[in-house]
């Protein structure tokens, strides 16, 4: 059930996960890959370094990806075949949201899989509406900070908090 602030708003989800080693990114990552569904989205947002291609990968395995998961810079997307298809994109290159449009971006994030966006920031107004938003912060060498925010019925978050992982 949708919870509502007093003027209809949708409520935003939000969630702190603190990944005290690259173990716990895993863990989170394949935990957050076992409640995917076709169509969802996930922004990952954080500086270079912070882990987005990293948590990526760990999500992938989640997946049963059996491929070698790597950065989609030069090729923009990059396409993966698990439980469900994963479509990982890296936008930082691209200048105009528009360019998502020309390139056919629509067939990806309205298909039968999950699309991972690395560098969103850009693109929220061209991307489907409430996508799962990670922040990735850095807090030592292998400790991140992950901050979930959603907003919308079925958030992934309120699927990953019934598997009680975390903090």
């Amino acid at each position: 059930m949708m919870n509502n602030f007093e003027d209809g708003t949708p409520r935003l989800f939000s969630w702190d996960y603190l990944a005290k080693s690259l173990e716990d990114t895993k863990a989170l990552a394949q935990s957050l890959a076992g409640v995917l569904k076709a169509g969802d989205m996930i922004c990952l947002e954080g500086g270079m370094g912070a882990g987005k291609t990293t948590f990526t990968k760990a999500l992938a395995q989640g997946l049963g990806v059996q491929d070698l998961v790597t950065s989609p810079t030069f090729t923009l997307v990059r396409t993966y075949q698990g439980r469900l298809p994963l479509y990982h994109f890296d936008l930082f290159r691209l200048e105009d949201p528009d360019e998502l449009d020309f390139l056919g971006f629509d067939d990806y994030f309205y298909g039968a899989g999950v699309c991972v966006v690395e560098w969103p920031k850009d693109f929220y107004p061209v991307l489907p509406a409430h996508p799962l938003r990670i922040q990735i912060q850095e807090e030592g060498p292998d400790q991140r900070r992950f901050t979930l925010s959603q907003e919308g019925e079925d958030t992934i978050i309120e699927r990953l908090k019934n598997e009680n992982i975390g903090d």
